[in-house]
């Protein structure tokens, strides 16, 4: 059991009055999404505080933000109800937090924390910081062409420098583990840093006097409460969710055949890429996968072996790309039925519906059929008519719904058919290429090789989106045989790629071609 002492000393005195005269209060800052529970943290808080006899005040400013609605809330609270000679405290409390004089900051996610350093509202000299590492990716993270994720760790040295004290962890994993929510962890970590006069129990009966989600909530706060009194900082690493495996105690046998036959430093991105294309496919799909990776790991000589790496990472991405089995497969998942039952919080007595909404193309359909058949459906003439007319509008898929699963299902079981279908036969013929051009260059220009390897990040999602990333990467391509005898050749393969990441439409990588005056040559890269 964890108990704090905490005094009124432990607060400056305003004014140079005499002591006792006025008592600081305790300013609680709480900066949470929708569906987090922040506002039933705030009220616990405000609970705890005043069934200790403490006047207490909450307020909250909601706002939007591009990822879900984002609240602040702000907790204020007198750390006695009395002055020292015992006379009732008349409370002055703000409604709103002043940057440089908050005591605790409680972060439900990454961006809320930097928002809150960035706010000033953490500072050195004062403030506990408590912060979730989770992530909700915003707009702008996740339509980006190349990878638009923000690193995390200048957030959390940020927040470590600008903190008294930090308390940082994935408090959602807890909470999901123990089916509540994040708002339970956070308040037993709280408690776990001592932070406010009152003892373990007192959080815990405040959570009993809700009366609501009890027991769960109880179990995420022992896990909050844990970590912040027992994990220290150094070990606390980010949670990434497994890939669904359907072949798990076959894929021992990879295992061991990457450890026998590649360098240990790949070990752990060949594992994911195995593990990826087994569920993506088979077992036969990801043996594939290692045997095309056999002549880039015998010609890269380097000892971190980023050739090989920088090929596994994005060969496994390349051969699990987007079609419709993928989609309808990803759609019927068990995973995706809970996390949805999870997000909209339905309560036993109710029925959750969900509705997909599908539009295939005409280019999609024939993607999925075989080669001949395929290509007879894309050329113009009445077969292609009749099937544009008969998907010209797009359809709702209830896959709640027996006919809607079984629908999906269906287009999910022609997964075994992929490899005989038109799609794959494009797709393996641009990769068999791509690989070729980065065997052609290992040797003797190895760090051209990488470059060429990093070009596969253009290629990506289904539909226009890849169709224009495609048309970028055979644009660079054509590039090469200009470039790759030139010394500043692996500089601008690097700056043409980043400049295709940055739009969508080439914009950027049209203008960096004008000013160089380069024009792309349909041939192989050799």
């Amino acid at each position: 059991m964890h108990e704090s002492k905490f005094t009124s000393a432990s607060f400056p005195r305003s004014g140079g009055k005499a002591p006792g005269t006025h008592i600081r209060p305790l300013g609680i800052a709480i900066l949470a999404m929708g569906g987090e529970g922040g506002g039933v943290l705030a009220d616990w808080i405000v609970d705890l505080a005043e069934h200790e006899g403490y006047p207490a005040q909450s307020t909250s400013v909601p706002g939007v933000a591009q990822r879900t609605g984002t609240t602040i809330y702000y907790v204020e609270f007198l750390p006695q109800a009395a002055d020292l000679n015992g006379h009732s405290v008349a409370p002055v409390l703000s409604l709103m937090p002043v940057p440089g004089d908050v005591d605790i900051v409680i972060a439900s996610e990454l961006m809320e924390m930097g928002r809150a350093v960035q706010r000033g509202l953490v500072s050195a000299s004062k403030t506990t910081l408590i912060a979730s590492t989770n992530r909700v990716y915003s707009i702008i993270e996740k339509s980006a062409m190349g990878d638009g994720r923000v690193d995390a760790l200048p957030f959390i040295e940020a927040a470590r420098a600008a903190a008294k004290r930090f308390v940082c962890g994935d408090f959602a994993i807890l909470a999901e583990k123990s089916g509540s929510v994040i708002s339970a962890a956070l308040f037993g970590a709280l408690s776990g840093t001592g932070a406010l006069p009152f003892s373990r129990d007192k959080f815990e009966q405040a959570i009993r006097r809700a009366g609501v989600g009890v027991e769960s909530s109880l179990m995420a706060f022992d896990a909050g409460f844990e970590l912040a009194q027992t994990i220290p900082l150094e070990s606390v690493t980010a949670v990434i969710p497994a890939a669904v495996d359907r072949t798990r105690s076959l894929l021992n046998v990879l295992d061991a055949r990457i450890a026998a036959e590649f360098p240990l430093v790949a070990a752990t991105v060949l594992k994911a890429g195995v593990r990826r294309l087994a569920d993506y496919q088979s077992l036969a799909y990801a043996e594939l996968y290692l045997k095309r990776l056999t002549i880039v790991r015998d010609l890269d000589t380097k000892s971190d072996a980023q050739l090989l790496i920088e090929t596994a990472r994005y060969l496994a991405l390349w051969m699990s790309y987007e079609d419709t089995v993928r989609v309808a497969d990803l759609k019927i998942r068990a995973t995706r039925f809970q996390r949805v039952n999870k997000e909209v919080k339905v309560k036993p007595d109710q029925l959750l519906h969900i509705n997909e909404y599908f539009h295939p193309r005409v280019d999609e359909i024939a993607d999925t059929l075989p080669p001949w058949l395929g290509k007879m459906l894309m050329r113009p003439g009445h077969l292609r008519g009749w099937v544009e007319r008969m998907t010209s509008k797009g359809r709702v898929v209830r896959t709640t719904s027996l006919s809607g699963f079984l629908l999906l299902y269906g287009v999910a079981s022609l997964r075994s058919w992929r490899p005989k279908s038109l799609r794959y036969q494009r797709e393996h013929a641009e990769m068999n290429n791509w690989l070729a051009h980065i065997e052609h260059h290992a040797s003797a220009q190895y760090a051209l090789a990488v470059e060429i390897a990093e070009c596969q990040r253009l290629v990506k999602g289904y539909g226009d989106t890849h169709a224009r990333g495609m048309r970028n990467f055979k644009l660079i391509e054509g590039l090469l045989p200009q470039l790759a005898g030139k010394d500043e050749g692996v500089n601008r393969i690097r700056q043409l790629r980043e400049a295709a990441l940055k739009d969508e439409e080439g914009t950027q990588l049209a203008a960096l071609l004008r000013d160089w005056n380069l024009s792309s040559m349909p041939t192989s890269m050799r």
